[in-house]
């Protein structure tokens, strides 16, 4: 077990799961916590564990409502039920949907008027205060890294799939326990750890000045591309499965860093109606054309990448992430996700909104997305 003060005070390694919550909670002061989970956990099990871990002292209350990507309308649910129960904290059990739609309900519970008030794009940094309640984030999957993340990426009434970010939004406390992703099948394992793996390149070419980012980013991709394939394909051991979610924490503390224009197009794609698009799955088409795109720019940085990979140097970055994502049995093309091109239209003027798109290292306009998402398609 390692206890990590970075950011965040962060629990990592296999089996400390019952100990670090019960550690947390005390330090916390919480009494009556929310768990913020989905309904395929609850099927499991696992939510109803956290909660007998925490008796007879602490009583909990399960909101199992989450949906693939959350949402405004889950927001508002998990927060009738947090006032309703007289709350004072949550715990998001999941993956980054369930942790997201923790933090959202954080943010409302404690901030007034409408959620999309707060969005990045509305200048809703300045707008997030430290009144939030306490929030333990518990991973289930090694991908988004939300737990030790400071965004929330929600789906409004308005189908804008939108990013809210401050520093109040880190949780208080991360506890990554490998373990709870022994169980996850190698579709959601491959899918999770491709966002992870995106994080990691994304970051490392952003056009932001931030070495420590850099190096945390070439950290995290070393242990994704050197591990996804057998934990995917082998879920059952622990070690693959640590090193994945250590690479999916990476991502997400580099992150800070800033984005670019895979994340401004799966955003834009996640938001639209009627859609379930799983947002790694969309990283991984998406990422070897910004590749291609970003190469005039950054292409010099690209050594580095493929040395993280342990890639020879003559490799060609953008195709053997192609490749990769073939061998994991993942979409290669948006049009196998079941995107239409209407989608593609709608999607390129929202992915140059999104506030992912600042940090591009080559600028790109909606005619550019358009390009990209037609490419990809």
């Amino acid at each position: 077990m390692s206890l990590i003060n970075y950011l965040t005070r962060i629990h990592f390694g296999p089996g400390l799961l019952d100990d670090a919550l019960r550690q947390e909670c005390g330090r916390l002061g919480i009494t009556r916590p929310m768990v913020v989970t989905d309904k395929g956990l609850v099927a499991t099990g696992l939510p109803d564990r956290v909660s007998r871990v925490l008796e007879p002292d602490i009583s909990s209350v399960i909101f199992d409502e989450t949906p693939q990507n959350p949402t405004e309308v889950a927001t508002q649910a998990g927060l009738q039920l947090y006032r309703n129960e007289k709350c004072d904290a949550l715990l998001a059990l999941g993956g980054g949907s369930a942790i997201d739609l923790a933090k959202a309900i954080a943010l409302t519970s404690s901030h007034d008027g409408p959620l999309s008030q707060y969005a990045v794009i509305h200048g809703g940094i300045a707008k997030i205060t430290n009144r939030l309640p306490p929030l333990i984030a518990i991973p289930t999957t090694a991908g988004t890294g939300s737990e030790v993340g400071r965004g929330a990426i929600i789906v409004l009434n308005d189908h804008r799939k939108l990013g809210f970010i401050s520093p109040y939004l880190i949780p208080d406390a991360a506890i990554c326990d490998p373990e709870l992703t022994l169980t996850l099948p190698p579709r959601l394992t491959a899918a999770t750890g491709m966002d992870a793996l995106t994080h990691c390149v994304e970051t490392y070419i952003a056009a932001v000045f931030n070495p420590p980012a850099d190096g945390i980013a070439i950290d995290g991709l070393k242990r994704a591309a050197a591990n996804i394939r057998q934990a995917t394909h082998d879920g059952s051991q622990i070690e693959p499965r640590t090193q994945m979610m250590a690479a999916a924490m990476n991502g997400a503390l580099a992150f800070q860093k800033g984005l670019g224009a895979v994340h401004a197009m799966s955003h834009a794609l996640g938001g639209l109606p009627g859609r379930t698009l799983h947002h790694g799955m969309l990283n991984a088409v998406l990422l070897p054309h910004v590749l291609r795109y970003n190469e005039p720019e950054v292409g010099h940085r690209y050594a580095e990448l493929k040395q993280a990979m342990a890639l020879p140097a003559s490799a060609d970055l953008a195709d053997a992430i192609l490749q990769l994502t073939a061998d994991l049995g993942l979409p290669t093309t948006l049009s196998q996700m079941d995107v239409t091109r209407s989608d593609l239209d709608l999607a390129a003027p929202l992915a140059e909104q999104d506030h992912t798109n600042a940090t591009n290292p080559r600028k790109a306009s909606a005619a550019d997305y358009a390009m990209l998402l037609s490419e990809a398609f």
